[in-house]
């Protein structure tokens, strides 16, 4: 009798430890699975989602610069009319395939306008943030 609780234990912690065992193994499958962006983002989806942040077609701008750093990459926009931008996305891939964020992108040069009151687009979060009247 003793024997045969030995052995139902025995079976039991055999089992325990193979599902230990094939969760770590998916767990560190889905590490190596999720990539960074030097994976994820492709000069395509910089170009594509560069262009619709910035409201250009794509033939109408070069990319130049591109640094990967974990999850973000950072990168340079020049326009056919000279005008110069520092964009930056994100991206990761995960078992839904490829996910690259919007561009965000900011005109060098250019300086922050001040909100005056005549200004339309002020609403009522603009106000309580005090950056309208």
């Amino acid at each position: 009798m003793r024997k045969l609780k030995q052995t139902k234990i025995n079976i039991k912690l055999k089992r325990y430890l193979k599902m230990k065992k094939s969760l770590l193994v998916a767990s560190l499958g889905s590490i190596l699975i999720v990539g960074c962006a030097s994976v994820a983002v492709t000069d395509d989806a910089i170009v594509k989602n560069t262009s619709m942040a910035i409201g250009l077609e794509k033939s109408a701008f070069t990319v130049s610069d591109r640094e990967n750093d974990g999850l973000k990459t950072t990168y340079k926009v020049k326009t056919s009319t000279g005008k110069s931008y520092s964009c930056y996305v994100t991206g990761t891939v995960s078992v839904v395939g490829r996910v690259v964020s919007d561009a965000i992108c900011t005109e060098m040069g250019a300086s922050a306008k001040p909100s005056t009151e005549s200004n339309t687009s002020c609403n009522a979060l603009l106000k309580a943030a005090g950056k309208c009247k």
